[in-house]
């Protein structure tokens, strides 16, 4: 089963032990043995290191799966980490000291890497079963896509008014950060792993082609009405006609990353049935709009689902002959 396991830490030199006390009883209990002194002192290392060089908060996770466990050390610093250095010491003064920077967790890790948010960053790394004599992975920095610019107005012909009506906002708002959770993964894959998961990088592809058909003004409004605290909210945009299709891809794609999900081949969750429900809907509402229909509002049912590939594609011939 994936796992999401956190622990907050204190600002104070105890925070490295405290780390390491608590990664090395989450392996045990996936019985991972094997993963224990990598994971403990990656972990020791990377603590240090954040608080040495970077700010509160300092948080520390396990997440992935018993097969594929990272360790992640959040901090509140944008500044990415330095490159590591390599590090010539014997095996006993590894052991008994932190801070030498992230050299060492290349030693412990199988793949590693940086995120950089908009508030801070997670310095991660998936521990080895045994250390290595030198840090011969490269480790990568991932950074949030910048925000994606809105669509090139179009003229008034490939332009249509889509009206959502009843948005969950809740709901939306856990189905974007299992979004936001997903696309993470999906990058980290193509950046660190890209022999073993090739579908990764056109994932992450798509996904950029996706969020780019969204104005700015679909997430100002959704924002909105988070931060007034509705329960539901209505957002009309201007979306190009021509999306339809990459809506309906991206209905199958969701479904596909679900399935891999469910199968651990991506550690993120799956969507729950609901957040699917809503985003089915939301996709469905995109798809048969810019097709001519009017709106239908979210009933926090299923029913109204994207069309397949072939249902558009019928959908567009009828529309092409006038029938």
């Amino acid at each position: 089963m994936p796992l999401s396991s956190e622990l907050t830490l204190a600002s104070s030199p105890r925070a490295a032990a405290d780390a390491r006390r608590w990664v090395g009883e989450i392996c045990r209990r996936l019985e991972r043995p094997d993963l224990i002194e990598c994971a403990e002192l990656g972990v020791s290392e990377l603590v240090a290191n954040a608080l040495l060089h970077a700010s509160a908060p300092y948080k520390v996770r396990v997440r992935g799966t018993a097969s594929h466990p990272r360790i992640e050390v959040v901090d509140g610093s944008t500044r990415p980490p330095e490159p590591p250095n390599h590090v010539d010491t014997d095996e006993l003064d590894v052991l008994l000291t932190f801070g030498r920077g992230l050299s060492m967790v290349a030693q412990c890790a199988q793949a590693w890497g940086a995120t950089i948010e908009s508030d801070g960053k997670i310095v991660w790394f998936e521990p080895a079963p045994e250390m290595s004599d030198a840090g011969s992975v490269e480790w990568v920095i991932d950074r949030l896509d910048p925000a994606a610019p809105p669509p090139s107005s179009p003229t008034s012909d490939g332009t249509v008014e889509v009206h959502l009506a009843g948005i969950d906002v809740p709901l939306f708002v856990s189905l974007d950060r299992q979004y936001n959770e997903l696309r993470r993964e999906l990058r980290l894959l193509s950046l660190s792993h890209q022999s073993d998961y090739p579908l990764a990088g056109d994932l992450t592809a798509m996904f950029a082609n996706f969020e780019r058909q969204f104005p700015e003004s679909f997430r100002d409004q959704i924002n909105d009405a988070e931060a007034r605290g509705l329960p539901r909210v209505d957002v009309t945009v201007p979306m190009s006609r021509e999306a339809g299709p990459i809506f309906v891809t991206m209905t199958e794609m969701f479904d596909v990353a679900d399935a891999f999900c469910k199968a651990e081949r991506l550690l993120s969750l799956a969507r729950t049935p609901r957040q699917r429900a809503l985003h089915n809907w939301l996709l469905g509402e995109l798809v048969h709009q810019l097709d001519g229909s009017g709106s239908r509002p979210w009933t926090g049912s299923p029913r109204s689902a994207a069309p397949s590939r072939s249902q558009w594609a019928e959908q567009a011939g009828r529309a092409g002959t006038g029938g």
